[in-house]
């Protein structure tokens, strides 16, 4: 009995250093977007009509990427931004802490999803894309600027592809 078990052990070891590295090798692809634009400057404004406009653009825009999951910030111009492209893809938004990014990095790059948007803010989105690129490569963008998309594959945890969409 005592055989069978250990053999039983041995079996899963090594199965689980394999799931292990397939995991690190797998190809991911990110697209970070700040929110469109919102009707004025409260506490948690919804989108303008300009806004609303965007957010169907953003679904002709990324949604040939085919994302699997959708992750925003708390507030109505954030997830309303995403919800055509969600809704497209028939997936939920899911929320995160912007002042915690390398929780969403972790929970990315831990998922067996392949592809994901991301939608923040003008001061939140580059930090984000810089944290990934581990380089301060942006800055916070200006109040008026809505239109950039980043776009960043990974392979094997690495990036591979950097590149400014515009939308």
């Amino acid at each position: 009995m005592k055989t069978a078990i250990c053999l039983t052990i041995l079996l899963f070891i090594p199965l689980g250093a394999y799931r292990q590295a397939m995991a690190q090798s797998r190809d991911v692809t990110i697209l970070l977007v700040r929110h469109a634009e919102k009707v004025d400057s409260s506490q948690d404004p919804e989108l303008s009509p300009d806004g609303k406009l965007r957010a169907e653009r953003l679904v002709k825009k990324i949604g040939k990427f085919r994302p699997g999951a959708f992750y925003s910030t708390n507030f109505k111009r954030t997830r309303d931004t995403l919800v055509p492209l969600a809704a497209r893809r028939r997936k939920e938004i899911q929320i995160y802490d912007a002042r915690k990014p390398q929780e969403l990095i972790d929970q990315i790059m831990k998922s067996k999803t392949k592809r994901f948007v991301v939608s923040g803010h003008s001061n939140t989105i580059p930090g984000l894309a810089n944290l990934i690129a581990k380089k301060e490569l942006f800055k916070n963008l200006d109040d008026a600027e809505y239109s950039v998309i980043w776009l960043i594959k990974m392979k094997d945890g690495k990036v591979t592809r950097f590149e400014l969409l515009d939308y």
